[in-house]
């Protein structure tokens, strides 16, 4: 059985370097640039079904075929939205977000964002993760 080397914990000035840093300041944009849009055609997506359904209840009855009706259609499709969403976010995360992430959380568990260590050994700096 191998021996468990012992983690130093993390200072809240590494946390803040951390935070300070180009690297985080990137996720935080590739973040919100999927995030903040999704949600709100999300939200729009799903006000139009709940205000079709409360003024427009002769057009959410019209029938599609047999006993389904558009109404029954949208309803689904508001499930179907939500697959498609958790989908993009997935491979938005892998291919954007993720890599700087990790690195991030490699170079705090290596104390990289101790103070007087910035900036040093950031394959971030030498353009590895950005995409």
């Amino acid at each position: 059985m191998t021996e468990i080397k012992e983690r130093r914990l993390l200072t809240p000035e590494e946390y803040r370097e951390a935070q300070a840093s180009p690297e985080f300041q990137e996720l935080k944009k590739r973040f919100r640039a999927f995030a903040f849009p999704m949600t709100v055609a999300f939200l729009a997506w799903y006000l139009l079904y709940v205000l079709l359904s409360t003024y427009a209840p002769d057009f959410m009855a019209t029938s599609v075929f047999g006993n389904v009706n558009v109404g029954i259609l949208l309803g689904l499709g508001q499930f179907v939205s939500t697959f498609v969403i958790t989908h993009l976010y997935v491979a938005h995360a892998g291919k954007r977000t993720d890599p700087i992430a990790d690195e991030m959380r490699n170079r705090l568990e290596h104390h990289e964002y101790a103070p007087g260590t910035r900036g040093t050994g950031s394959s971030f700096d030498q353009g590895a993760t950005r995409g």
